[in-house]
């Protein structure tokens, strides 16, 4: 029976592993972020549209005024340029007038909009100039894919759910607006302005019902766009901590440095503890730094040879202590203090040190 091998290493590239923090930054600073146009959209709408319950007075007073203004004043002017500025630019300031509050709450609700979906980000990457967005294979692929089949049937959705909410609307005030003959104009255009609002307020509420679930399904596709694959991963944990071989160096010439502060405390020893042969340890004492005896360097083999070399080109003396040399090494770093346990043996080498060089 033939047996099939299959070789893992083909689906090394396959991103199926969530996006790391870092990838997700360096993403977000390219301004991709999980983010549905259609909460903007409708959050904008339903504040706008809720604004016209609050500045509508303000509004058809503004209106009212520019059709008094015109039918009674500006009706009997004639036709001449000076006039026609004078007409036009009372009619823009009071289209301004109009649109001011307007506009300044549909800015806010943007803005909040967004911040609520995607925090404060400024990112210029999107307006750069790429020859890869005007690629004509990939817009082909685009306009093809599974987002833009998904874009479609969402779009199809909004016009058919804003499409039967207004005509709901319409439909339960059919009555009130066959008698609309019957009332005068302010009457009319206050029925047809809260209509106007409730229409409004009812699309935008059902868009944000709409939106919710884009939202969830934009965060879905972000989250498998940036998925990685394992070498990926790998990558960028290099990159992050730099190429093996370049620690390697770096670790190194680390160590050589730190050998070469050791070695040069080696002649500030009072003694040199040895093995005789595989352990060295430089031991001082001072008064004025602390108040036992410490380890100024230490080593075993080569490092415990070069000790020893510095320790007799500077007549320091060496004093043979096999348990004392192993135990210091093992228990007392550079630059410690040593421990209580090896009072008494080194207290015992000072002084022999001590009583030869007063000797000599």
């Amino acid at each position: 029976m033939k047996q099939l091998s299959l070789n893992l290493q083909f689906f090394a590239g396959e991103k199926t592993e969530k996006a790391t923090p870092k990838k997700r930054k360096d993403t977000r600073k390219k301004g991709q972020v999980a983010k549905s146009q259609d909460v903007n959209t409708a959050v904008l709408l339903f504040f706008v549209f809720l604004s016209f319950l609050f500045i509508g007075g303000y509004l058809l007073n503004i209106f009212l005024d520019v059709y008094k203004t015109g039918f009674t004043e500006f009706i009997h002017w004639d036709l001449t340029v000076e006039n026609l500025e004078t007409v036009m630019l009372h009619a823009t300031l009071e289209g301004a007038k109009a649109l001011a509050p307007v506009m300044g709450i549909a800015v806010v609700a943007g803005i909040l909009s967004n911040y609520l979906q995607i925090g404060f980000l400024f990112s210029g990457e999107p307006l750069k100039f790429d020859l890869k967005k005007i690629d004509p294979i990939k817009g082909a692929k685009k306009i093809f894919s599974i987002r833009a089949i998904v874009e479609l049937l969402k779009s199809m959705l909004k016009i058919v759910v804003v499409s039967a909410v207004t005509f709901f609307i319409l439909w339960i005030n059919k009555d009130e607006m066959m008698m609309l003959s019957l009332k005068d104009v302010s009457e009319s255009l206050s029925f047809f302005g809260q209509v106007t609002v409730t229409m409004g307020l009812s699309a935008s509420i059902a868009l944000l019902a709409i939106a919710v679930f884009d939202y969830l399904y934009q965060r879905y596709d972000y989250e498998k766009n940036i998925r990685m694959s394992k070498q990926d991963i790998r990558d960028e944990y290099k990159n992050m901590e730099g190429d093996p071989q370049i620690r390697a160096k770096i670790k190194e010439k680390q160590r050589q440095m730190a050998m070469q502060r050791m070695m040069s405390e080696v002649p500030k020893a009072d003694v040199i503890i040895t093995n005789p042969t595989h352990y060295s340890i430089a031991i001082k004492y001072s008064e004025d730094k602390f108040d036992a005896p410490y380890v100024v360097a230490k080593g075993v083999d080569y490092i415990a040879f070069r000790i020893r070399e510095i320790a007799k080109h500077h007549n320091i003396m060496m004093v043979e202590n096999r348990p004392l040399a192993r135990g210091l090494y093992d228990k007392v770093e550079i630059g410690e203090v040593i421990h209580e346990e090896f009072y008494q043996a080194v207290a015992e080498v000072l002084a022999y040190v001590y009583r030869m060089e007063n000797k000599a």
